[in-house]
């Protein structure tokens, strides 16, 4: 095994166990980094460079290049004079546990004989203070090598801590075939290796943790996520690669903020502010650790402790934060896997870099936990601890391992996860909440996706699932419940006599039954008064009972349609109908062809207009409408239908016409014989008769052909059972017409003006009309048959 193999592989082994000791004890380490750096100072560009101490000699020299200190503050250059940096201040103590890491790696292997027999290994780690132009320095002073300050030449580099400054070795030392291998640099772009042919890291790519932050942020159902991310391509290809995997998701960002490490004051307070005032409750973080320091304190200072953190792996198991009394914030987190690599090389003594790139390009083994290990081109396989921030019990905070991510597989323990809200309950970081069932989402002009209105689902429409985008419309026989949550069957709806119309209606109907039955019975009683002799009472009686069969069909349209309901209920109301006015047109006749029979000549209308013809006429006209009922529902006779046609919660059961030809001739028969009538009473309107008829048929006839004339539009217009209110209203109002034009007066005279039903009172107007006393006893007759056999 070479000394580049056994190098990698003992520090992939051994240095966990440092960084877990460093990381727990942090005063311990501190004092020994104090005491294990020695300055050395390097005027070139004004710079300073500070120097491990080298240890021992070694055959093999390993360069290192950490920022051990913090970056010195800007300051603006006037380009008048040579450039001057401030001296770097404060121990990065995660730093100096990397470069303490690569120290104790080095010095196991030399300690055993077995790993590289004959062949000594040294170090030479430099502190670049994270300044560009030192990183240059160092790397050009560590690669150089055999001058008085620096010693020999390095065969490669392990350093560049941050993205960008691992692009500047890698594009740098790429001539020389130098080979930098990075510990911390995840810039997806450096994973290009036409660009970085010379470039290895022993972290992946932030490609993906930011997906597996992404499938985070979905398995929780976190859509409104604010997110604070590093100023340079570590944190904007990072957000990208974030932003690509959320993206149809359901998943936004509440805000985006970049912070710069020259600038982190302003930066963070400005971060701390946008947090403050945002409604995402769960806040994704793509810096260093000293930044998200800065932040942290910002929002101590605010007060600001409801937020969950999505942390990187720059900054989450930093024990800097952990240990910081003013941050008691509680993420959830996750931590890359000091994973490395080894190759294999001819000879330590004669060692080219090209020869090495080349060898580093072939890794591939396993390490000591049974871990295989290679390279993908300049990264190695995806795979992460998720560890959880959890406060003890003395207030402190510490790191509890919940998962791991191999890959882009996660395996996730959530019921070892301490939130911030203090219970298992996942925090909830959404920019609107989900539109409950019954409901769909609605976006928000100019606004992103997660942030919607809910709508209720418009009848007839429902939505089943919470956060629907769109309600589904229900089958034709169906209709939305009272939440639009499920279609449920449509209810059958028809004119019932348990509902208030079909009360109201039956009502009317049953009343006017009694109200005839009443009249029968007075003209029953009364049949021999000059009142009911005169007006011919057989075709009173006729009428009566015709009137009578009115009002009952008007019931035979209220109830559940059947199929005998429908042929019988609207043959009843146009039979009905025909032979009530069948009676008043005879009745209307009788009176004209009596006064027409009193003029010389005109004897012979009698014999025409007798008892016999009478009835002959009534069941003549009355027998066309049978013939035309008969014919119609033999050929297609109305049926019971359910009405799927109109978009309501019920079915409309009802008779529908599949001859609208038929019922359009039932009813026009009755308007022609209606108006027949009409014609012919309002003719006979002025007879000298004080018991004349014809002025009250003329009126009788007037509301009956006004009804029917209305009743046809309405008919038309209206639906399911209002149409059939629309018909019986018309049956009982021209029915009531006939009855109270034609009887009422009549009634009131037998009733309440007994002294006006003479037949004295009968001859007056006939006198006054200068009638003959002979013709007026044949009038009289004429009118009543009775009279005339006696």
């Amino acid at each position: 095994m070479s000394w580049v193999s056994l190098l990698l592989t003992e520090w992939s082994s051994r240095a966990p166990s440092l960084l877990l000791v460093v990381m727990v004890s942090r005063d311990v380490g501190l004092r020994l980094g104090l005491e294990g750096v020695q300055t050395s100072m390097c005027s070139r560009w004004g710079s300073r460079v500070e120097e491990f101490n080298q240890g021992q000699d070694g055959d093999v020299v390993i360069g290192g290049l950490f920022n051990l200190h913090y970056q010195p503050p800007v300051i603006d250059q006037e380009f008048i004079k040579p450039p001057f940096y401030n001296p770097c201040t404060g121990l990065q103590v995660e730093t100096l546990k990397a470069a303490y890491a690569m120290e104790f790696a080095v010095e196991e292997i030399n300690r055993n004989p077995l790993i590289l027999p004959g062949v000594k290994l040294n170090y030479r780690i430099l502190d670049d203070c994270g300044l560009h132009l030192w990183v240059l320095h160092g790397a050009f002073s560590l690669v150089g090598g055999e001058t008085e300050s620096w010693g020999p030449s390095v065969p490669l580099i392990i350093g560049g801590a941050s993205s960008t400054t691992a692009i500047i070795l890698s594009r740098t030392l790429a001539s020389l075939s130098v080979p930098v291998i990075s510990y911390l640099a995840s810039c997806p772009c450096l994973s290009d290796r036409h660009r970085f042919p010379n470039f290895f890291r022993t972290i992946p790519s932030d490609v993906y943790q930011a997906k597996i932050m992404a499938r985070l942020a979905i398995l929780f159902n976190w859509t409104w996520i604010g997110a604070v991310i590093e100023k340079n391509d570590y944190g904007r290809l990072a957000i990208q690669a974030f932003k690509e995997e959320i993206k149809g998701s359901g998943v936004c960002l509440a805000f985006l903020e970049a912070v710069s490490r020259e600038t982190i004051e302003e930066d963070a307070k400005r971060a701390a502010t946008t947090v403050q005032h945002s409604t995402a409750r769960v806040i994704l973080i793509f810096c260093w650790h000293t930044d998200v320091r800065e932040l942290f304190l910002q929002l101590a200072k605010r007060n600001v402790t409801d937020r969950q953190f999505l942390a990187s792996e720059a900054w989450s198991t930093s024990s800097d934060l952990l240990q910081n009394v003013a941050i008691l914030n509680v993420a959830s987190e996750k931590d890359s896997s000091p994973r490395d690599n080894s190759s294999t090389c001819s000879s330590p003594y004669n060692i080219t870099h090209k020869e090495l790139l080349e060898h580093l390009n072939k890794v591939n083994f396993s390490t000591p936990n049974g871990e295989e290990f290679f390279f993908q081109g300049a990264d190695i396989p995806a795979a992460y601890d998720l560890v959880n921030w959890k406060t003890s019990p003395d207030g402190s905070l510490k790191l509890v391992l919940i998962g791991r991510v191999d890959g882009l597989e996660l395996h996730l323990n959530q019921t070892s996860i301490q939130w911030t809200t203090g219970s298992s309950q996942v925090p909830i970081s959404v920019c609107s909440k989900s539109c409950p069932p019954g409901t769909r989402r609605a976006n928000r002009k100019g606004e992103p996706v997660c942030c919607f209105d809910c709508i209720p689902c418009n009848d007839g429409e429902v939505s089943n699932e919470t956060g629907s985008h769109q309600c589904r419309r229900c089958p034709v026989e169906f209709w939305s419940n009272t939440g639009n949550t499920a279609c449920i069957p449509r209810k059958v709806d028809f004119l019932s006599f348990n509902e208030t119309m079909g009360i109201i209606l039956t009502t009317g109907a049953v009343s006017g039954v009694v109200v005839t039955t009443a009249v029968y019975v007075i003209f029953l009683c009364y049949h021999n008064t000059p009142v009911v002799r005169a007006n011919n009472s057989e075709l009173s009686f006729l009428l009566l009972l015709s009137l009578k069969l009115c009002f009952l069909c008007a019931l035979v349209l209220i109830g559940r349609p059947s199929v005998w309901s429908c042929r019988l209920q609207q043959a009843a109301f146009g039979i009905s109908f025909v032979l009530c006015v069948s009676c008043l047109q005879v009745k209307t006749i009788v009176v004209l062809a009596a006064f027409r029979s009193a003029r010389p000549g005109a004897g012979g209308l009698m014999k025409w207009f007798g008892p016999g013809q009478q009835r002959g006429i009534v069941c003549f006209f009355t027998s066309i409408q049978v013939i035309i009922c008969t014919i119609w529902l033999s050929l297609s006779p109305p049926i019971p239908h359910r009405d799927l046609g109109f978009q309501g919660s019920k079915v409309n059961l009802e008779c529908a016409m599949s001859s609208v030809v038929g019922f359009a001739v039932v009813l026009g028969y009755i308007g022609f014989l209606a108006c027949l009538c009409l014609l012919l009473a309002f003719l006979a309107r002025k007879l000298p008769d004080n018991f004349n008829e014809a002025k009250f048929i003329t009126f009788s006839m007037l509301i009956f052909c006004a009804v029917w004339v209305a009743f046809v539009p309405a008919y038309i217009s209206s639906a399911g059972k209002y149409s059939v209110a629309v018909e019986i209203f018309a049956i009982l109002a021209s029915s009531y017409g006939l009855l109270l034009c034609i009887f009422a007066p009549k009634c009131f005279i037998i009733l309440l003006r007994p002294e006006r039903n003479t037949k004295k009172q009968l001859m007056g107007r006939w006198e006054n009309g200068h009638i003959h006393k002979g013709r007026q006893k044949m009038i009289l007759n004429f009118m009543d048959f009775k009279e005339h056999k006696k």
